[in-house]
């Protein structure tokens, strides 16, 4: 125990880390879009910090370790919100900069808020933007110091169920890949997840932004990501609440329960106290700590 919290108190000793570098996802036109104006906004948010709603053209926003201290993993983060906005900071670039600290290059992907006005097909609109952030990542590997095969994906709540689906739909491509770059992550890390559109479990407000109100039971299966688990998804940690009132639980345990049936490697944590998003328990110190556990365990730092 005593080891365990002297490793996270060097996290903090670390010199700060800054997005050395915002990068577009695509070069020109964003793919399934209308032509409409930005309207993206940033607000101030009492709980959060802030909230970025209104997403039209995604970025990925780059946070390189201190000199010296890359280990060659990369993870792609992505904010929570409901679909409807996102948490970039708390959910962000906080996060990035703890991963920078510990050697992880981490890219917080600002992805599209799906949106009739703004999009052709919304519901495929925010896996469009994560396919093609790991492709991004992994074919400028090299530039970044990364080994292209420890590229992870880490969502928080909506944003875990964005990290879910590019985990299980990788096979599925929703963007241009001539070159056959491989969009699977190779390792997520999920905490307190939508994963199921299902009436019984899921969030229903995410799945009413992401396919609209009254989606068809083959779409709901569809991004229900508990019944698209295959041998071929990734190794993942799952972190949550057990008082989680926002999300349930069971949407972590399902997954997991997936993951072993599969036999695909897995971890799931879950705190008896905490409320969704976890804003005063446990500690961020308490489960990214687990995360970067899980990430050695897993050979991936």
């Amino acid at each position: 125990m005593v080891k365990y919290f002297v490793f996270l108190s060097l996290v903090f000793l670390v010199p700060y880390c800054n997005a050395q570098q915002v990068i577009p996802l695509y070069q020109g036109k964003v793919p399934n879009s209308k032509s409409v104006k930005n309207e993206e906004q940033r607000v101030a948010n009492s709980d959060v910090d802030s909230l970025t709603s209104n997403v039209s053209v995604p970025t990925l926003s780059v946070f390189l370790p201190p000199k010296g201290m890359a280990n060659g993993t990369a993870v792609v983060i992505c904010p929570g919100g409901g679909y409807h906005v996102l948490l970039t900071k708390r959910e962000g670039s906080d996060a990035a900069r703890a991963f920078a600290k510990m050697g992880v290059t981490a890219f917080v992907l600002k992805y599209r808020l799906p949106n009739d006005k703004t999009m052709l097909d919304k519901s495929i609109g925010p896996l469009q933007d994560a396919q093609q952030a790991i492709k991004i990542v992994r074919k400028r590997a090299k530039e970044w110091g990364i080994d292209p095969k420890k590229i992870g994906i880490l969502g928080f709540s909506a944003g875990g169920h964005l990290a879910a689906t590019a985990g299980t739909h990788f096979n599925t491509l929703v963007i241009e890949n001539g070159e056959g770059i491989s969009v699977r992550p190779d390792f997520m890390l999920l905490i307190n997840p939508v994963i199921s559109f299902t009436d019984k479990i899921g969030h229903i407000g995410s799945r009413d932004n992401l396919l609209g109100p009254s989606p068809t039971e083959e779409k709901i299966r569809l991004y229900s990501n508990e019944l698209q688990v295959t041998a071929e998804t990734p190794p993942t940690i799952l972190i949550h609440s057990d008082a989680d009132k926002v999300v349930p639980v069971a949407n972590s345990v399902e997954f997991y329960s997936a993951l072993k049936e599969n036999k695909v490697s897995g971890e799931l944590h879950i705190y008896a106290k905490g409320e969704h998003g976890f804003l005063t328990a446990p500690s961020f110190d308490e489960w990214f700590g687990r995360c970067i556990f899980w990430m050695k365990s897993m050979s991936l730092i």
